[in-house]
């Protein structure tokens, strides 16, 4: 009987932490979100091979104050500064024409997307209004206490 209380009782803790996370999205799919519900666009560019991009999803992306915040007032998307997604953004078709598939665990061609950011550095966060306009720029790791304030 115990065991089996116990075992409840892990499951539900379980549950409980993996409910806390961002919802992610890729580009296209906040442009489309954004034309339903006018958020803001907030986007995280970071890179497979980025110790800091690790490090903010491992300790700041998972803080419950962020999830809420982030998941209430933007369409939130990650993207991989050097994948290979296409999307339209403002009229123009946005794509990774160096990208390798043979190099997509290591460093790879820069996106047409992250040049158009003009992305300084990995990992930086950004924000896209309704008009299509980049109103902010956040760049380098932050923790959850000096995030929030940015948002």
């Amino acid at each position: 009987m115990k065991k089996s209380i116990l075992l409840v009782l892990f499951t539900m803790a379980c549950f409980v932490s993996q409910a806390q996370e961002i919802k992610w999205m890729s580009m296209k799919d906040a442009l489309t979100a954004q034309k339903k519900n006018k958020k803001p666009i907030f986007i995280d560019i970071y890179t497979v091979w980025c110790g800091p991009c690790k490090a903010l999803d491992k300790n700041t992306f998972s803080d419950a104050k962020v999830v809420k915040e982030i998941n209430e007032k933007y369409n939130a998307v990650k993207f991989n500064a050097e994948g290979n997604d296409e999307f339209q953004f403002g009229g123009k078709l946005y794509k990774n024409p160096d990208y390798q598939e043979a190099r997509k665990t290591s460093r790879n061609g820069i996106h047409q997307f992250t040049s158009f950011l003009q992305v300084p550095g990995y990992p930086t966060m950004a924000v896209i209004d309704s008009e299509g306009k980049i109103t902010k720029g956040i760049v380098g790791y932050k923790t959850p206490d000096q995030l929030l304030p940015e948002l």
